[in-house]
């Protein structure tokens, strides 16, 4: 029997890194008895050992439950969805919250608000959501919840008395948490189409079944066999099983208007399916749910395979990453010194932490990723206009008339003993401070403006150090701006090195020039000539180191005799190093390669 609309509760618990959302969502699974006591655990809806190890959500994890108060009543279903918090998943967390009616803001009342709290509050105001104000962990020694209270009820402009207070840990408060959400949050509305029509908030790959996209239903109602369609990608599909997450995968007969639950589609091409994307009757005359649009990219690295005989193996899996993660992109490229590998696009560094490490853990690849990039927007003398996704195919200096470049708005909470410090940092990384605002505890927020390229440039690593770890960080993609840059390549026996080319700020392409040339005069091996290390920039070269060649004793086996014949070998072998010198070239070890490539930008 399909479930009354109004008895139905869709929801979502949004927070900072580390504020105790998984924990959280145990215990309302735990108290819903949604699962069993015997077979709970920490961070149940985690599923990637990744997630555990981190304690970060990476994968979105719906999860329904049955819920019924104390008193009696009505028996309500409560469909929550687990969201990744990081700026990095923000289309998806925007498409998420599209399908949910209400979230919990959970904030540790240990810490107060941080930055990423304010970018997830913005997302759940933007997508309409009613917002239930939660602090946690109020069982901690630490725990200040009058103080925190107070601070998110005026962050929100609403009375203390509304602000929620509940341990994870103890479960203290999730009754009362549980009631609040019946309350305040509104059920889904009602729909009077007949029409089936859905929104992909995710999706999972099986290699049985295909790809299962995860949908809120607005519209209509799903049953397995019905014929369906992608309406962006235009595929059309037959249902092969509909059902919902409780919180495991569990078939049902249908879908209705207003509940959350999974549709398996068979599919087994990448690239088809998207979040945000709407699903409904095939040849149906509903218009798509607003909002859709495809992720790009905006942080690209070269990934290699350690052995060339993987390449097969690495391309096989990215293709299965794909399956589950639309957002990844790849395409084969050649490099002189490491073979065949793949250029990939990742929606941020922690995007890309993530596929790398699941590509070994899951597929038990051995990898070689070169220091991550950014695209730039290159116009030409010419009047030609060409975005640039690696360095080695960036314009020589004398054909470039403009550059630009993503900016990115910073979003920093400090303590005031470490504003001095940030400030600097501020200024090194080329950020400009846009507006402060003080905290009834003290503490200082900044927002600035700065460009990506120097938000990657060990941005957030600095932050932490001069902080003591205390500050918070979140960021958020604005628009193109004019680049001051120039292209940095690396020569080897007056031979470019492609691999080694960089994109760097005009201001410190000196320092950045003496300190790769050194660093590879230190680590690569003696020729049997002399070789130059030379960096080249603006046209020119800016700095140079000379490798002195191997010395090789040609006279060793001689034995007394005429002092003509020890000069004859060394007038010949110096005849020798000359032709190579003019003619050789180096052959950089892998292992040389693979220190340049991974070192990371100080």
């Amino acid at each position: 029997m399909a479930q009354s609309i109004e008895t139905i509760r869709n929801f979502s618990i949004v927070a900072h890194v580390d504020h105790g959302k998984s924990t959280l969502a145990d215990r309302l699974l735990e108290r819903t008895g949604t699962i069993e006591a015997r077979k709970m655990r920490d961070q149940v809806l985690d599923k990637m050992d990744l997630e555990r190890e981190r304690g970060i959500t990476i994968k979105m994890q719906p999860a329904r439950m049955k819920y019924r108060a104390a008193g009696g009543g009505a028996e309500y279903v409560l469909n929550l969805i687990d969201t990744p918090g990081h700026i990095d998943f923000a289309y998806e967390v925007s498409r998420a919250l599209k399908a949910v009616e209400g979230v919990l803001l959970l904030v540790d009342s240990t810490q107060g608000v941080q930055a990423q709290t304010l970018t997830t509050l913005s997302m759940a105001k933007e997508a309409g959501c009613v917002i239930i104000p939660v602090i946690s962990k109020i069982d901690s020694p630490y725990a200040r919840p009058e103080e925190v209270k107070a601070e998110l009820g005026a962050l929100l402009g609403v009375s203390v008395e509304t602000v929620l207070a509940v341990s994870g840990r103890t479960g203290e408060g999730v009754d009362e948490l549980l009631a609040a959400i019946v309350e305040r949050i509104p059920p889904p509305h009602a729909s009077t189409a007949n029409e089936s029509r859905a929104l992909i908030f995710d999706f999972s790959y099986s290699t049985h079944r295909g790809i299962a996209v995860f949908v809120r239903m607005f519209d209509g109602s799903l049953k397995k066999g019905d014929a369906l369609s992608f309406r962006a990608a235009g595929k059309q599909f037959t249902s092969l099983e509909v059902g919902i997450f409780a919180p495991d995968e569990t078939p049902v007969a249908a879908l209705s208007a207003g509940e959350i639950g999974y549709v398996v589609t068979g599919v087994k091409e990448p690239g088809i399916v998207a979040v945000g994307d709407t699903v409904g009757a095939h040849r149906g005359t509903l218009p798509p749910l607003s909002g859709f649009d495809r992720p790009r990219p905006v942080v690209w690295a070269s990934v290699y395979p350690e052995s060339q005989d993987d390449l097969p193996d690495l391309r096989q899996a990215l293709e299965r990453l794909r399956l589950s993660d639309s957002s990844l992109s790849f395409e084969e490229e050649s490099s002189g010194v490491l073979g065949r590998g793949f250029r990939c696009g990742f929606l941020g560094m922690l995007h890309l932490e993530i596929i790398t490490e699941r590509l070994r853990r899951e597929f038990g690849l051995h990898l070689i990723v070169t220091i991550p990039t950014i695209s730039y927007t290159v116009t030409t003398k010419q009047g030609k206009r060409e975005t640039v996704y690696t360095p080695s195919k960036f314009p020589a200096f004398g054909d470039i008339a403009a550059v630009e470049e993503p900016w990115v708005r910073v979003v920093l909470i400090t303590p005031p003993d470490a504003l001095s410090a940030l400030m600097q940092l501020f200024h090194d990384h080329e950020a400009v401070v846009m507006a402060t605002e003080n905290y009834a505890d003290g503490r200082i927020e900044l927002t600035a403006e700065m460009p990506l390229r120097e938000l990657m440039r060990g941005f957030f690593d600095r932050v932490k150090n001069v902080s003591s770890g205390y500050a918070s960080l979140s960021y958020e993609f604005l628009d193109e701006r004019p680049a001051d840059v120039v292209k940095l390549d690396i020569l080897v026996a007056e031979e470019s090195v492609p691999a080694f080319a960089r994109v760097v700020a005009r201001r410190r392409v000196q320092e950045e020039a003496e300190r790769m040339v050194e660093k590879l005069h230190g680590i690569l091996p003696k020729q049997l000539f002399v070789t130059k290390i030379q960096a080249e920039a603006l046209g020119r070269i800016i700095a140079s180191r000379t490798l002195s060649a191997m010395r090789k004793d040609v006279t060793g086996y001689l034995y007394g005799g005429d002092i003509t014949r020890k000069m004859k070998l060394l007038e010949k072998q110096k005849r020798g190093k000359k032709r190579m010198a003019a003619h050789g070239k180096v052959d950089i070890p892998e292992d040389v390669f693979m220190k340049m490539v991974q070192e990371s930008e100080r």
